[in-house]
């Protein structure tokens, strides 16, 4: 019976071939998605005012009678209006619509209607302006509004889930246990279902979000545990020597506690019988290299190779030439594949790897193609882990007999977000900065300002040091790379003529782009005008100035992101944020980014302003998204989702009891995008 619930949507009744399509643009493909097609806002119709007792200026729903007909007016050529008058039995008001004859004509004198809007005019005079309006006997009540596409109305969707939940209510399985939702004090997921889109009141809406926030987090967390727990029943490749020491000895720094407590924490997991899965998350700066470095020695001293697998060709080179650094002296082999990589060479390196005659092999999604073997893969470690999807890791992963696992993140992400995205991983956090890592100031100035920046810059690159603009971000319908390359060119020939500048851009390809960090971390570019792009990019330690226009479009972490960009050396440096913004939270944005630099309360103060975003995108984590719940408002309902799954899984692993059928099937659908093995 459940089945019928994934029935194309195309088959409900009043939707067709044209609204099946429509719909599918918001993601909506069966009736199952329908009901889970959630309100994103709902308008209060449940309480009416009177007239004379609206509120001026403010959203209210008032009971009232057509008095007069409609008349048409019309103002200037594209502009109709058309005008009523209403009354509740005491007070009168004037309702007009614009360019609407729809919404006139279907209203008649002496009925009675709700009026719903904002009430403006003047003392004794009340007026409301394009109300939405319905027949008063279909009940004062709490009515939904739906994301919407061109062609499909909030009105349209409401009709379409009344009539999916009239079908289908009979259908509707629970997936929780009885025992659970008592546990709990769960709601019913019909109950829920009815009053998230139709609430009864305030009172049922909350009941059923709480129920369905739950199930949500309920279901994606039992996912990530069975993912975690696949990995721990395999065998791996156990480290049973521990070389950590002679490799800091090697270091010509001494690594921090932060570094040294995390190398521990990995060598840990490395030593047992089950793969390690672990997050390294760090703030720019904080020496991920280096522990990654420590746990490349200890692996290839114990007879495995290694794979390192960055999201950019640059990158992947620094990390290589780093990497080599540090490790060559021990005798460790390094290799680098890319897709610039020539094809003899490309060729005798996968031949290597084969023989396992290269110890260390780094390189981009280069390495994850099939005709990449290892012989003996120990150690699996991909940088920017919010750059790659949980399936990129896995196919990694697949390469060797269940190799640990590293995932490396610079983008700080508050940690109960992080158990969230990173629920099938263990975590290590970086909290601390090497010795003599200059702290970046930080200011926000106005564009009134520019010359001034302008010679500061100046002033920098006179000294032989280097410096970043990120040009201004592109209006809707222009084109980033004709934007950058007119803001580069104004200015070379103005306040930077006689500079050697350089322009970096997402239209580039990937070799130009290279080239061109190429020649600004070898100093044959001054400055470095760039689109975000360069967020991700290189080490420049020479570079000391980072400008960013238009600072107020970005969000705080990707801000700290292009922020890291300097700093890298031991010299001072400087970020400077330009914008004109009045609106106050992005003045409070760009005032906590000249408050602090650290990555952790920035990431925190993010969430909290933004929401968590794009932190649950399947583009960016492989991760399934989350349709109800936030979680900035709701961490209570996943710490008690996570206690419940861990629960669940210790008295049956694998879902295999009657009571949780539902839940097994919710939770495979959930991530039956999620690797190429889904949670087989």
């Amino acid at each position: 019976m459940q089945n019928q619930l994934h029935t194309d949507i195309r088959y409900l009744k009043g939707v067709g071939e044209k609204r099946a399509e429509l719909f599918q643009r918001l993601g909506v493909d069966s009736i199952d998605a329908l009901l889970h097609f959630y309100p994103r806002a709902y308008e209060d119709w449940s309480t009416t005012v009177s007239i004379a007792g609206a509120p001026f200026g403010e959203t209210c729903c008032v009971k009232a009678i057509v008095s007069r007909t409609p008349s048409k007016h019309l103002i200037r050529k594209g502009l109709t209006l058309y005008k009523t008058t209403v009354t509740d039995g005491v007070s009168l008001m004037q309702v007009t619509f614009f360019n609407n004859p729809y919404a006139a004509e279907k209203l008649e004198v002496g009925e009675e209607y709700l009026f719903f809007g904002r009430v403006g005019g003047q003392f004794g005079h009340r007026e409301m302006a394009s109300p939405l309006v319905e027949p008063a006997q279909t009940g004062e009540r709490i009515r939904p509004i739906y994301p919407q596409t061109q062609g499909l109305s909030t009105r349209v969707i409401e009709g379409c889930v009344a009539s999916a939940l009239a079908m289908r209510r009979s259908l509707l399985e629970d997936p929780l246990p009885d025992v659970l939702r008592q546990e709990q004090s769960l709601c019913h997921v019909r109950f829920a279902l009815e009053n998230i889109h139709f609430p009864a009141d305030e009172q049922a809406l909350l009941q059923a979000r709480r129920r369905l926030v739950f199930e949500e987090l309920l279901t994606l967390q039992i996912g990530l545990l069975r993912l975690k727990a696949r990995a721990r029943t395999q065998t791996a490749a156990q480290m049973n020597q521990d070389d950590s020491e002679a490799f800091f000895a090697l270091l010509p720094f001494s690594p921090t506690g932060a570094q040294r407590r995390a190398v521990s924490e990995c060598l840990r997991d490395m030593r047992s019988k089950t793969p390690m899965s672990r997050l390294l998350q760090g703030d720019v700066g904080s020496g991920k290299t280096a522990v990654a470095a420590a746990l490349i020695h200890t692996a290839a001293k114990n007879g495995f190779q290694c794979a390192l697998m960055a999201p950019t060709g640059i990158l992947a080179e620094q990390h290589y030439h780093t990497l080599k650094g540090l490790l060559s002296p021990a005798g460790i082999h390094c290799a680098l594949l890319t897709g610039a990589t020539g094809a003899a060479e490309k060729k005798e390196i996968k031949a290597m790897l084969k023989r396992g005659e290269i110890d260390l092999a780094v390189g981009t999604h280069a390495l994850i193609q099939k005709d990449v073997a290892f012989r003996r893969l120990g150690l699996v470690i991909t940088d920017e882990q919010h750059r790659f999807g949980v399936g990129q890791r896995a196919a990694l992963a697949d390469k060797g007999g269940s190799p640990h696992l590293l995932v490396m993140s610079a983008t700080p992400i508050p940690r109960t977000l992080a158990l969230m995205i990173y629920g099938d991983l263990d975590i290590s956090i970086l909290d601390e900065l090497p010795p003599g890592r200059q702290k970046i100031k930080t200011y926000a100035v106005g564009s009134r300002l520019h010359q001034r920046v302008y010679n500061y810059i100046k002033k920098h690159l006179d000294q032989s040091l280097q410096a970043y603009i990120v040009c201004p971000l592109v209006e809707e319908g222009e084109s980033e790379l004709a934007a950058a390359q007119e803001y580069a060119e104004k200015l070379q020939k103005g306040p930077f003529l006689g500079y050697r500048l350089g322009l970096l851009h997402g239209r580039m390809k990937p070799r130009d782009k290279e080239e061109t960090m190429r020649r600004f971390a070898a100093n044959e570019i001054q400055l470095l005008v760039s689109t975000t792009v360069v967020e991700v990019g290189v080490d420049v330690p020479n570079a000391v100035v980072m400008v960013i226009e238009n600072a107020e479009r970005f969000g705080l972490s990707q801000l700290h992101q292009l922020r890291g960009r300097v700093g890298r050396g031991r010299r001072p440096s400087t970020c400077i944020l330009i914008s004109d913004a009045q609106n106050e939270q992005a003045k409070q944005r760009l005032q906590t980014m000249c408050d602090t630099t650290d990555g952790f309360q920035i990431a925190d103060a993010d969430l909290k302003m933004r929401g968590p975003g794009d932190f649950f995108g399947a583009r960016q984590h492989g991760l399934p998204a989350l349709k109800i719940a936030n979680m900035v408002t709701d961490l209570e309902e996943l710490k008690q989702a996570q206690q419940a799954a861990r629960e669940i899984l210790k008295a049956d692993p694998s879902l295999q009891k009657a009571e949780h059928k539902g839940l097994r099937d919710a939770v495979d659908q959930l991530f039956q995008t999620v690797g190429e093995t889904g949670l087989n």
